[in-house]
């Protein structure tokens, strides 16, 4: 909910993009509005991402859509990040949503870039407002031959660019392949960057974007590059997902991994549970194993009980209680137009031990606009 235009790093599985432009607020708000009510209408949830450091349109839009449709089904979601690192984690989420629960999608919001390398070089940080600087730096600023490299994820930082430091002084290498994507307004001005940081990412393949609309208003100046390194394994996304730890909400049923919960805003759960790990072929940036080395683990497949094929769950652990059953899920818009991963065929039910007599069946999730 940004003019921030898709990186295209995902094909044709993009989220739904709101500029947010007009000459009012309820006019900025009108599409996404219909859009929600398109959505909520034909049974679907709703995952809107803002940039946090430019949210007042946003969540007005979604306080409306949610007040005007009497609906908790939608869920608004500030992301501080920059407008390039923004842009991916959205088309990310969209790719994923087809396969996760929508309160996954909504967890994955602040897991995404924790799996992500986002920043840029700066010119000039007398201008930077979003990210933490000192009085040294902007002095420093100054002075002709000085430049910085300012990260937004997976921490926040800023530091001066030190050609004999920018290796060691990364604060997170994705795992290999890595691809690196960056942008700017100004072409001419990329010799430091293309000397320096490619060295210390060394990816398999970098991609010239065109510079985002907000790029200047988020690093405070038109002198930058900017630029994300995400893990090209084909494993990537699918052990992002999996290392969610949810908890169904005890209102609404959603699965939650921060409370309050993003749709009905409860703040109490009722278990946790591993999230389902969706596995999608492509690699869009996460890292393919464990902290500790060890392969990440099997996974058995699930089915509803209504019949529909489910998402995959871990195995090596003691069997938790399945998540409610969700609804779809858009992540900032419809997603169309790609096929499921390979492998999800049919799948079996899965094993555990019989109860006497009628099966317990799970109350129905409550929402507010019942």
């Amino acid at each position: 909910m940004a003019d921030i235009p898709s990186t295209g790093h995902v094909g044709e599985a993009g989220a739904r993009r709101f500029t947010m432009r007009g000459d009012g607020v309820g006019a900025r708000s009108a599409a996404f509005v219909a859009f929600a009510r398109q959505e909520v209408g034909a049974g679907r949830k709703v995952v809107a991402l803002y940039p946090a450091w430019q949210a007042s349109d946003a969540r007005r839009a979604v306080n409306f859509a949610r007040g005007s449709l009497r609906t908790d089904h939608i869920a608004g979601i500030g992301v501080d990040l920059s407008p390039l690192a923004l842009s991916l984690v959205a088309d990310q989420l969209a790719y994923l949503s087809p396969y996760l629960p929508p309160g996954v999608v909504a967890a994955l919001c602040e897991e995404l870039p924790k799996h992500l390398l986002a920043g840029a070089w700066l010119r000039t940080v007398s201008g930077l407002s979003t990210l933490p600087t000192s009085l040294r730096q902007h002095m420093g600023s100054y002075a002709p031959t000085v430049s910085f490299l300012a990260y937004c994820a997976p921490t926040a930082q800023v530091g001066r660019l030190r050609p004999a430091e920018v290796a060691s002084g990364l604060p997170f290498r994705p795992v290999q392949p890595v691809q690196l994507l960056y942008s700017t307004p100004d072409p001419g001005i990329t010799g430091v960057f293309d000397e320096h940081l490619p060295r210390a990412v060394q990816p398999v393949a970098t991609r010239l974007l065109p510079a985002q609309p907000l790029g200047s208003a988020y690093w405070g100046t038109a002198k930058y590059v900017e630029f994300v390194a995400l893990s090209a394994h084909p494993q990537a996304l699918a052990y992002a997902a999996g290392s969610i730890r949810a908890g169904a909400c005890s209102w609404c049923g959603e699965p939650m991994s921060a409370k309050p919960c993003p749709f009905c805003s409860a703040n109490s759960t009722t278990g946790s549970a591993q999230a389902p790990r969706p596995g999608p072929a492509a690699a869009h940036g996460a890292h393919p194993r464990p902290p500790n080395g060890h392969p990440v683990p099997g996974e058995n497949p699930v089915r509803h009980s209504d019949g529909r094929a489910g998402a995959t769950a871990p195995t090596g652990n003691p069997a938790a209680p399945a998540p409610p059953e969700h609804r779809p899920t858009t992540a900032a818009g419809p997603v169309n137009g790609h096929a499921p991963p390979p492998g999800h065929g049919p799948l079996a039910p899965p094993e555990g031990p019989a109860f006497p007599g009628r099966a317990p069946q799970p109350d129905p999730p409550r929402t507010y606009s019942r």
